[in-house]
């Protein structure tokens, strides 16, 4: 009995020490992404004429076209992320490495980069280019998150109903899908968000036709300061990341719980039969993927006279008649700067978060997934709307902070800070707990514990993390548009005054910057894939 109540009061002591760390995590978003967003949405409330804009018909023709090109990328992209994701998780051939770097390559390229390699395509955009490019970017996310379920799920259950009679698709639909289901679930809910709250994408392929909420929350904020009507946007689209995101969480707790895991190792094998098929599709997927990337590359260096590198040497000037302020250069090297800054920021946060998550969870605490829920938000709220709300409110903290360098790798860092929890997290939750005890057993503090066993453990998943952030800062393109100052502009923001500007010199300009961006992915990429404990997370 005295044993028992020694155990509760411990586990008691536990969840409220854990608990009062989350306070730093969620201290860090109250500070630099609530406080924001909302100081916007009462700017808005108090100038009225939100329900009025609510009432509107062209709203909710916005909110169909919103809700209408993300369920259809997302269609698109769970589609064409199961043969990668079977691929991935079930097979042993040849150039699986070379195949996960090719998939992940879409999903971290810049959103203005990827809008122009589909403008090779659609020069005059359009729905489906929309749709394409939006899946274009999602396609990761299913093969990883599938895939990383797909490699530790028992293969016997699909042998058994093999020997039984059933045919391969038959097998497939009564016992592989329903096991994959929770993992299919979670990744669709992560893509749609992101279609949902596509900036860049839209911005370059949809023009002044085609609108979604982001887009015109950035149109109403920046161009006709109609704050009313971009609160009430802005509502509806948190009120669906909000709906969202908990359909995700759903998943992600059912996958987590629903399978006995094995080693991926004990599962893959040579394809055979039937199972070539879906290889070629992979590999289909994989050359789709690419043809965009290449299309631009090939653009950047196509001029009407010929081949050239007339956009790449032009990179060390300001463009046609002086377009912009600093170098395309002095561009690159600030994006590079700022990305360092947020990705640092984002790690400290994001490991932190991660951390404080496992042990919420090791002690019972259902704080976890209120923890877990606000640390993804940031990722569905309009970056325009989080962007003008630090500059109507970081006046007000000491020496006012909108002048701060440190005010655009802040903004980036609340993007990739999801991220890295969502990488991280996974392979914390897999390090053995009886190490740990038997460490503080041994009279180990918390922070040496964390330091002697998990760190060792974890750290090839950090910098993959770090990594993966890294090539996210650079292409933000959303908050940074609208944060960067003239004289500090990143690359990605470059880019887009480029493509705004007449004159063929700018236009090579772009592309050649856009080439640039993606070689400096790819090269991250590949180091992450090298880094990475396999199917250690979602993205």
């Amino acid at each position: 009995m005295g044993r028992a109540v020694a155990q509760a009061r411990a586990g008691l002591s536990s969840r409220t020490g854990w608990s009062a760390a989350a306070l730093l995590p969620l201290a860090f978003l109250a500070l630099f992404f609530a406080w924001p967003v909302l100081a916007i949405v009462s700017l808005g409330l108090r100038e009225g004429g939100v329900l009025s804009a609510l009432a509107d018909s062209d709203t909710w023709e916005l909110v169909g076209f919103t809700l209408g090109q993300a369920l259809a990328s997302t269609v698109v992209a769970v589609l064409a992320g199961m043969p990668l994701a079977f691929v991935l998780a079930r097979c042993r051939i040849r150039g699986l490495g070379l195949i996960r770097a090719a998939v992940m390559v879409p999903f971290v390229l810049p959103t203005v980069v990827v809008g122009l390699a589909f403008r090779t395509f659609w020069p005059d955009g359009g729905v489906l280019p929309i749709v394409l490019a939006n899946a274009f970017f999602n396609v990761a996310v299913v093969a990883r998150t599938v895939g990383g379920l797909w490699a530790h799920t028992d293969r016997r259950a699909e042998d058994a109903a093999r020997a039984l009679g059933a045919s391969r698709p038959r097998a497939f639909l009564s016992v592989v899908l329903p096991a994959l289901a929770p993992a299919i679930g979670s990744a669709s809910a992560v893509v749609f968000l992101f279609c949902a709250t596509s900036f860049g994408v839209v911005l370059v392929l949809g023009g002044s036709r085609y609108r979604t909420l982001e887009t015109e929350i950035y149109l109403r904020t920046v161009e006709l300061f109609d704050l009313s009507g971009a609160a009430a946007l802005s509502l509806l689209q948190f009120a669906a990341v909000l709906a969202v995101l908990g359909l995700g969480a759903l998943a992600r707790r059912r996958r987590e719980t629903a399978l006995a895991l094995r080693d991926r190792e004990e599962l893959a094998r040579p394809p055979s039969g039937g199972e070539w098929y879906v290889v070629l599709a992979a590999f289909a997927v994989v050359v789709a993927l690419l043809t965009p990337v290449v299309g631009l590359v090939t653009r950047s260096l196509s001029t009407r006279d010929g081949w050239s590198l007339a956009g790449y040497v032009a990179l060390n000037t300001r463009g046609d008649r002086g377009t912009l302020a600093v170098t395309g250069v002095d561009a690159a090297v600030n994006s590079l700067r700022t990305a360092f800054d947020a990705t640092l920021v984002a790690l400290v946060v994001g490991v932190f978060s991660a951390v404080v998550l496992v042990g919420l969870r090791r002690s019972g605490a259902r704080f976890a997934e209120v923890l877990d829920t606000a640390l993804m938000l940031p990722l569905g709220v309009s970056a325009v709307t989080v962007g003008f709300g630090y500059l109507i409110t970081m006046d007000a903290l000491p020496g006012d902070f909108r002048t701060s360098p440190m005010l655009v790798p802040l903004a980036q860092a609340l993007v990739v800070t999801p991220l890295i929890v969502r990488m991280v997290l996974p392979v914390l939750r897999a390090v053995d707990e009886r190490l740990r005890q038997a460490a503080a057993t041994l009279g180990a503090s918390p922070l040496r514990v964390w330091r002697e066993v998990d760190l060792p453990l974890v750290g090839r998943s950090l910098v993959a993390a770090a990594g993966f952030g890294y090539v996210v800062a650079l292409g933000e393109f959303g908050a940074t548009s609208f944060l960067a100052r003239p004289d500090a502009p990143t690359l990605p923001v470059v880019i887009a005054r480029l493509m705004s500007r007449p004159g063929e010199l700018n236009s090579q300009m772009a592309y050649a910057a856009c080439a640039l961006l993606m070689v400096v992915t790819v090269g991250c990429v590949l180091l992450i894939e090298r880094l990475r404990v396999p199917s250690s997370g979602e993205f």
